[in-house]
C-alpha cells in the first residue's frame, strides 16, 4: 500500500513535469512550421551532436567523480558505478521537483540503502552542490563582461534575479557546512521529502538521521582541515561545466555556423544558466527554452532558432531526464525484488 502512494505521487509530480514541457513548446512553436524545423534538425550534422551528447556524459561523469572523491576521503566504500547512479538519480529527482528540491534527499536515501552514513552522504552532496554554485556565479560573473549586449532590460532583471538566488544558496550551504543547527534543519527537510514520497519507516530513519549528527560535524571539520579535496571537487566542477556550456557550441557547429567561436558561445550559455537556474520551476522548463531564445536569437538565424533551442535541450537537458528515469525504474524494481526477498526470509525465519 506504501509503494503505491510512492509511484503515485511520482507519476504526479511526473505527469506536471511532462504537462510543463508540452505548455513550453506549444507556446514557443505556435505560430511555427514544425515540418521545417524538424527538417532542418534532420539535416545537422550528426558528429557534432555526438560529441554534444559526449559532453553531457562527461558532466555526468564529473559529478559522479566529486561524490566519490568525497565519500572516499570520509572513508565510506562506494564504487564509480553507484556514484553514476547517484549522479543519475539527483538529476532525474532534480528535473522533476521545483526548485530541484528532490535531488538531494533522494541521493541522500539512495546511499544510505547501500550502507553510506547519512551524515557522511549529506556533507559530499553539500560540498559537491556549494562547488556548483560557486562555479556558476562566478563564471556568469565573468561571463556577463562579454555578453552584456545580448541581453534585454527584461533578461537583465532575471540575470539579477537568478545570481541572487544563488548566491541565497550559497550562503545557505556554507552556513550548512560550519554550522550544526542548519545541518538538522537540511535532514528536517530531507524527512519531509521522504515522507511526501511515501517511504517506509521515515520515523525511524528520522532517529537515525538525527543520531549521525555528531558524525557529521566530525567529517566536517575533517574537511575543513583538508581543504585541498575542495579544491580538487572546485577544479572538476570548473571543468564540468565547462563541458556542459560547450553543447550549446556543439549545437551551433552542428548547423554549419561558423561566426562565433567556442569561447563565445560557452559564456553566453554561462549567462542563460545562472539566470534560469534559479527559477524554481522543475527543471527550469519554460524559462530555460525561452531565455535560450532570448539570448541566442542573434547568434542563430531565424529560422533556424527554435531547431537549434529544440537540439540543444534535447541533449542537455530531455535526453538525460529519460536515461536517468530508466537508472530510477530499475533501482525501483531491484528495490521492490529484495523486499520480497527479504519478507520471504522473514517467514522463513518465523516457520522454523
Amino acid at each position: 500500500m506504501e509503494r503505491t502512494k510512492k509511484v503515485k505521487k511520482m507519476l504526479r509530480n511526473f505527469i506536471i513535469f511532462l504537462l510543463l514541457i508540452i505548455l513550453t513548446f506549444s507556446i514557443i512553436l505556435k505560430d511555427q512550421d514544425v515540418t521545417e524545423i524538424f527538417e532542418i534538425l534532420g539535416s545537422v550534422r550528426k558528429e557534432f551532436i555526438l560529441i554534444a551528447i559526449l559532453c553531457m556524459c562527461f558532466f555526468i561523469v564529473c559529478e559522479a567523480i566529486n561524490i566519490g572523491r568525497t565519500l572516499k576521503a570520509l572513508n565510506e566504500k562506494s564504487t564509480f558505478w553507484k556514484n553514476i547512479k547517484y549522479a543519475l538519480i539527483g538529476f532525474f529527482f532534480s528535473s522533476i521537483t521545483p526548485a530541484a528540491s528532490g535531488g538531494q534527499p533522494m541521493q541522500i536515501y539512495y546511499m544510505h540503502r547501500d550502507n553510506i552514513s547519512v551524515a557522511n552522504s549529506t556533507l559530499a552532496l553539500l560540498i559537491n552542490l556549494t562547488c556548483v554554485q560557486i562555479v556558476t556565479i562566478s563564471g556568469a560573473l565573468f561571463s556577463l563582461f562579454f555578453n552584456y549586449a545580448y541581453l534585454d532590460s527584461a533578461l537583465i532583471w532575471f540575470f539579477v534575479i537568478g545570481v541572487s538566488l544563488n548566491l541565497s544558496a550559497l550562503l545557505l550551504l556554507l552556513i550548512s557546512i560550519f554550522s550544526k543547527r542548519m545541518t538538522k534543519g537540511i535532514i528536517n527537510i530531507t524527512i519531509k521529502i521522504l515522507t511526501f514520497f511515501r517511504v517506509k519507516d521515515v520515523e525511524k530513519k528520522k532517529v537515525r538521521f538525527e543520531s549521525e549528527l555528531t558524525k557529521y560535524q566530525d567529517s566536517a571539520k575533517y574537511v575543513k582541515s583538508h581543504m585541498h579535496l575542495i579544491l580538487k571537487n572546485l577544479i572538476t566542477t570548473y571543468i564540468q561545466y565547462i563541458a556542459y556550456y560547450s553543447i550549446s557550441y556543439w549545437v551551433y557547429c552542428s548547423f554549419g555556423l561558423s561566426n562565433y567561436n567556442a569561447f563565445e558561445i560557452i559564456t553566453m550559455q554561462s549567462v542563460l544558466y545562472a539566470t534560469v537556474s534559479g527559477i524554481p520551476s522543475p527543471g527550469a522548463v519554460g524559462v530555460s527554452e525561452g531565455g535560450f531564445i532570448a539570448i541566442f536569437k542573434r547568434v542563430f538565424p531565424e529560422t533556424m532558432i527554435n531547431g537549434a533551442m529544440i537540439l540543444n535541450r534535447g541533449v542537455n537537458f530531455y535526453l538525460f531526464v529519460i536515461l536517468s528515469s530508466i537508472v530510477v525504474m530499475i533501482n525501483a524494481i531491484r528495490e521492490k525484488k529484495q523486499g520480497s526477498n527479504d519478507s520471504i526470509e522473514e517467514k522463513n525465519v518465523e516457520k522454523n
